[in-house]
């Protein structure tokens, strides 16, 4: 599915509310000034208040992204899309995109 390409001024959560953020943007591509954010590197997750164990299996660290751009790629990978899927580690939540630019798309 077509979707807004997300770059490094994109907002993405966990399930909890914790702010993930790219650890590796693509600085050779840019987006509204900033860099876009790509399939490989993951993101890192701060913030989240789901409780350590032994209540439940402790807050989101790193968010693993499994669907990008089938069609627009940067050096080779996949571009991370307002559609794209992503689970964290350790819980198995997905990352969701809030805020994303509003001018390229890709699909």
């Amino acid at each position: 599915m077509p979707g807004f390409l997300l770059n490094v001024g994109s907002t993405v959560i966990c399930a909890h509310g914790g702010q993930a953020k790219a650890t590796v943007p693509n600085p050779r591509v840019k987006v509204m000034g900033m860099p876009v954010t790509t399939q490989g590197p993951p993101y890192t997750i701060a913030g989240c208040v789901n409780p350590p164990p032994p209540a439940n299996v402790g807050p989101c660290v790193i968010g693993n992204w499994i669907t990008g751009s089938l069609r627009v790629k940067v050096m080779g990978m996949p571009v991370l899309l307002l559609d794209s899927k992503a689970l964290c580690i350790p819980t198995g939540t997905p990352l969701t995109v809030l805020v994303t630019q509003t001018r390229v798309r890709g699909i």
